[in-house]
């Protein structure tokens, strides 16, 4: 199938879901993550800002804080077509609208981190496979982001089952996971 037709009919489908089971299937999600002990003793993950139906992250990145993890999330820089990761310490007082509505660091409020220094990063997309393969939203941000700025971190994706399928259509600049959660498994890809 071609790849923008899979990511429509994928997105399609996480968008029905109900926002009740939204948020009950991201909070297992969130569950399973943490037993995943490269995460759970991690120091500063790069944890992107739900937006829409995506896997709600707001809890995790308050527990993260709680857990004293320098805590960074994504700033889209359009022009350059990258993401800058913020060190965010009070998500009320630092997020805000950003680019295509998505909750983003104010960079007044919050302070640019060194990507060199993150060693996980939690990523959203589209649509997922259980040998790491990802599909975004057709930007690219994530896929330079892992390739340039953040090689080093462990990536791990966060998906709803539906969201997978048997192969994704990946092309060679496609940053593949280390790991995929849903609310029903942990996937180790190896």
């Amino acid at each position: 199938m071609d790849r923008q037709l899979l990511r429509q009919n994928i997105l399609a489908a996480r968008d029905a879901l109900p926002e009740p089971e939204q948020t009950a299937k991201s909070r297992a999600i969130a569950a399973h993550l943490w037993r995943i002990a490269a995460f759970a003793d991690c120091r500063a993950p790069f944890i992107y800002v739900h937006f829409r139906s995506e896997v709600a992250t707001t809890e995790l990145i308050r527990q993260c804080l709680a857990d004293r993890k320098e805590v960074c999330v994504p700033l889209t820089i359009t022009g350059a077509k990258r993401l800058d990761p913020y060190l965010l310490t009070d998500p009320e007082k630092q997020l805000t609208r950003g680019y295509c509505g998505i909750p983003e660091p104010d960079p007044t409020k919050a302070t640019l981190f060194n990507a060199r220094r993150i060693d996980v990063v939690i990523l959203p997309g589209s649509v997922f496979d259980a040998k790491g393969g990802r599909l975004g939203y057709g930007g690219g941000y994530y896929d330079r982001f892992l390739a340039e700025q953040a090689p080093q971190a462990l990536r791990i994706g966060l998906a709803y089952e539906l969201q997978l399928v048997a192969a994704v259509p990946t092309l060679p600049h496609d940053q593949r996971l280390d790991y995929l959660v849903t609310e029903d498994r942990i996937i180790h890809v190896t």
